[in-house]
């Protein structure tokens, strides 16, 4: 029988009750994934943390790695040997999800994290800022339905002229959106973050390598809970020192879920993100003389026109047709390869039914 009042602890919402299928249910009971490794899960539950396994049917009826279960994820589960370990056998519906393409060539969706309320997306004031990259975590991240908050990281090595600078380069393509300062060093701005925690809701860092998220994660804890390790003084990229995503408790209720730096965030944007991160574009070529408006040199291009006077950055023009065109190349891309893993499952059962019939 599932605690729903330890549950609402670890963010389970009206909104995750309302939609638990608790159907031929009995004798199970829902848990929260805290971690992914390689073979098996951590889960918490009402009688504390345990390892869990997938089920054998569940592993059968997945079709794709996306219906795996997620650091964020409420899971079915039951628990055996006195609690030693537990059994995974459904992942209950994803509400606010984090996905991109899987690095490589290959198309297919990966689930950074699920059931996410808000995410931070943190970039270090030396050498990681890069409006253009910002793109990129904002669609992924309004996509999901999930609220950004941006987070300016080692702000102590950032001077007076070059927080002005960052601003200003913010102000022609974040339009909504206003840079929090932090320093783990000095504690500057970790009010400000934690001011934006409430019990119960599942926050995510998102960033590269290096930028300091696990530093914030542990300011934020009070503790050196989790690894840290310097950046590389040639190229002051980061080193891996998160290689899993984890989802922690913070003293104030909050949970917070941690991630690997991302060295490549492919976009696979099927819903709203894209034209909420470009609200400004959209609107401008909605005001295009002819519909169907490239912006490249046509008569009567509104976004052509903003830029002449000043109002639009090219750069952001720019990134908006990049982007754009991943995504719809990377959606095609995947909806082929459905296509095809669905026609192979259908064969694959045919085959099995014709086996089990020659017996």
């Amino acid at each position: 029988m599932t605690d729903f009042d330890s549950l609402s602890r670890f963010g389970f919402g009206p909104w995750h009750r309302e939609h638990a299928d608790t159907a031929d249910r009995d004798g199970w009971e829902i848990a929260r994934v805290l971690n992914v490794n390689r073979t098996n899960w951590t889960v918490h539950t009402a009688h504390g943390e345990m390892r869990a396994e997938l089920s054998g049917r569940l592993s059968w009826i997945q079709e794709t790695s996306a219906d795996r279960p997620a650091a964020g994820d409420f899971v079915w589960v039951q628990i055996f040997d006195d609690g030693d370990w537990a059994l995974i056998d459904g992942v209950l519906p994803r509400k606010g999800v984090l996905k991109r393409k899987t690095a490589g060539v290959d198309v297919d969706v990966q689930i950074i994290a699920a059931n996410v309320d808000v995410a931070f997306i943190v970039q270090a004031c030396d050498r990681d800022f890069n409006p253009a990259r910002l793109d990129r975590y904002l669609i992924t991240v309004r996509d999901g339905d999930i609220s950004p908050v941006l987070v300016l990281s080692k702000a102590d090595l950032a001077t007076p002229e070059d927080r002005a600078r960052m601003r200003a380069a913010l102000a022609t393509r974040v339009l909504d959106l206003e840079p929090v300062f932090v320093s783990a060093t000095t504690g500057e701005g970790l009010e400000d973050i934690e001011s934006l925690l409430a019990p119960g809701q599942t926050v995510c860092l998102l960033g590269s390598s290096g930028v300091g998220k696990t530093t914030l994660l542990n300011a934020l804890l009070g503790e050196e809970r989790f690894t840290t390790k310097a950046v590389r003084e040639d190229d002051h990229r980061g080193r891996h020192t998160t290689t899993r995503r984890h989802l922690a408790m913070l003293p104030g209720g909050a949970l917070l879920i941690d991630t690997p730096g991302m060295r490549e965030l492919g976009l696979l944007a099927s819903g709203d993100g894209f034209e909420q991160s470009f609200q400004d574009i959209e609107n401008l070529a909605s005001q295009c003389h002819f519909k169907d408006c490239q912006h490249e040199s046509e008569t009567g291009c509104a976004v052509l026109a903003a830029i002449e006077q000043g109002a639009l950055d090219p750069d952001r023009l720019q990134s908006w047709k990049k982007l754009g065109r991943e995504a719809a190349r990377n959606e095609m891309s995947l909806a082929e390869k459905r296509w095809r893993d669905k026609a192979q499952g259908k064969l694959y059962k045919r085959i099995m039914q014709s086996k089990r019939d020659r017996r």
